[in-house]
This record gives C-alpha cells, structure tokens and sequence, in this order.
C-alpha cells in the first residue's frame, strides 16, 4: 500500500533569511525603531500602578505600595459602574457602526450620478474633522434651557421648556447618536473601498441571470464584505473597555447629575487624577483598562478563529 507524506519545507535560519533579504529588513527597521520607542518602552511605566508616586523618585525610583492602588480603586465604589458604562456604550457603539458605515457605503456605490456621489460622501466624511470641543459646543447651544435654539423654538410655539442637562435618561440616546454622526462616514471608506475592489464579473453574471440590485446586494456585496467587517469588529473589541474621550467629557462637562449614566473609565480616570492627584491609582486603573482590553480581544479571536480561521486577526503558524 503506497503512503503519501507531505514533505515540511526546511526553515532557514534567521541570520541567513536577514542575509538574503536584508534590503527588506531595512526598510523594515524605521518602522521597528518607531513601534520600540513609543509603543513598548512607554510599557515600563506600568509599575506606576505598584508605587505610591513622588516626584523625587519619578517612576523607577518611588516606593513600592504592592496591590493598595488596585484596593482604592475597589473600594471607592464606582469602578464598576463605569466599566459597565463603558461595556455597554461600546457593544451598541460597534453594533450600529458595523449597520450605519456598511449601508452607507452600500448605498453610497449604487450612486450612479458621480458628482451626487462625491457630494454625499463629502457631507458624510465632514463630521468626522469636527472635534469634540465643537460637538460640544453645537450641543449645548441647541439644547441650553436658557438659550438653547431648541428651547426657544419650543417656547415661542407656546410649549414648555426642555432642560436636557438635567435629564440623565435622555443622555444615552444623545451620545450614541453624536458618536455615530461623526463615526459613520470615515467608517464607511474601509466598506467602500473593500466594495470597488470586488470582482465586477460576478455582478455582471448576476446582472445576465436576472438578478434585481437588492438581490446583488444581498448574495454578493454584503457576503464579500464579512471579511472586512470581522476584522474591523475584532478591532474594535480590542478597545471595547476604552470610552471615547472626547465625546462623554466634551459634551457632557463635569455634571455630577448625569454621571451614573455617562461616566466611563477614560472620564473616571481623568477625574481621579485631577481631584486627589494620585498618579498611582490612576495608572492602577489604566493597567485594570487595559488588561481586560487584552483578555477581551484575546477570548474574542479564538472564538473567531474557532468559527473561520480565516476571519481571525491572528493564529497559530503551521
């Protein structure tokens, strides 16, 4: 009985393969260069987390306080809150993204007019260069009780006063909403572009076939994009634990009133800084952020890879 072997392909030593292929590894160099010094040497600062911070003995030198950081963080009974917050935003952030920016960019290449196309998509892209300063600034002069465009629109048609800043419940829809106005037309660019790059001979079959454009739609474009959309799925995952910044601090400013339903860990941790000034507990609170980013993406990617290797952001070499 005749057996087949598969034969494995010899590896070649690393100094060989740098020698064979050194004009690659240089351009590569500038690259490693920058990813060393501002991604993996900033690392060393996580022991900020362990120490009780003073200035004389800066990062390295400051005494070791052990876990009593992590323990302040704990008791001070608002940790979890926030990450639930953040949690929560990020799932409905990543959800609506992944159906606003591919419809978009779906409804965007059926455009046949292509000055209407680039005007549409000129109007959906410029949200994203408006800062959160602004967005925050539109907001307010809008919403304010006093001299809100809203409020006085309301007022002099005879009805009552809408005060949104005194008003947490309104405050979820108010923040998903600006995060996807600002989000969905640069999000979509990645679906357009995967979009223009698709074989158009199998559209013109379709089109031979009978097929109408939703059915294109349906059983070619949207198919063909699920690539693209797991991998910017997983991405985002990766930062599921990391609020927007800008957009709970911006516009929603330092109100106490609303902070059960719009405090993150990113505007926890700022506040914590700026009220007691211990760099300690808030480096104990990135290291806790970032570490349940890590667990996440990881336990994210195996169920992925584990489901269709080929959708997966990384796997095992064989």
């Amino acid at each position: 009985m005749k057996q087949n072997y598969k034969v494995k392909p010899a590896k070649m030593p690393l100094h060989k393969l740098i020698k064979k292929h050194w004009m690659l590894f240089l351009m590569l160099l500038p690259a490693v260069i920058y990813v060393v010094i501002f991604s993996y040497v900033p690392m060393t600062g996580i022991v900020l987390a362990f120490k009780k911070y003073n200035y004389n003995g800066g990062i390295y030198f400051s005494p070791w306080s052990g876990l009593s950081n992590f323990k302040a963080l704990m008791i001070s009974g608002k940790l979890w809150s926030v990450t639930r917050n953040t949690i929560l935003y990020n799932i409905v952030f990543i959800s609506l993204g992944v159906v606003l920016e591919m419809g978009s960019a779906i409804l965007l290449n059926e455009i046949r007019n292509k000055y209407f196309k680039k005007v549409s998509q000129s109007f959906m892209f410029l949200p994203y260069f408006i800062s959160w300063v602004v967005a925050g600034a539109i907001v307010y002069n809008i919403f304010s009780y006093e001299r809100g465009v809203a409020n006085n629109v309301i007022s002099a048609l005879g009805g009552s006063r809408f005060d949104l800043y005194n008003t947490p419940a309104a405050w979820p829809f108010v923040l998903i909403f600006l995060k996807m106005w600002k989000q969905t037309g640069y999000g979509s660019v990645v679906y357009l572009a995967a979009i223009t790059s698709m074989d158009q001979e199998m559209f013109e079959a379709a089109s031979l076939d009978g097929a109408n454009a939703w059915q294109k739609i349906r059983y070619l474009t949207i198919p063909s994009l699920v690539p693209t959309m797991m991998t910017l799925v997983l991405l985002a995952i990766g930062n599921i634990f990391r609020g927007d910044f800008g957009l709970f601090y911006q516009t929603v400013k330092s109100s106490a009133l609303l902070e059960p339903v719009t405090d993150v860990i990113d505007t926890y941790v700022f506040r914590l800084l700026i009220s007691t000034g211990d760099i300690g507990v808030s480096a104990a609170a990135g290291l806790y952020q970032s570490v349940l980013c890590f667990i996440t993406i990881m336990c994210a990617n195996a169920l992925v890879k584990k489901a269709n290797p080929d959708y997966a952001l990384y796997g095992s070499v064989k």
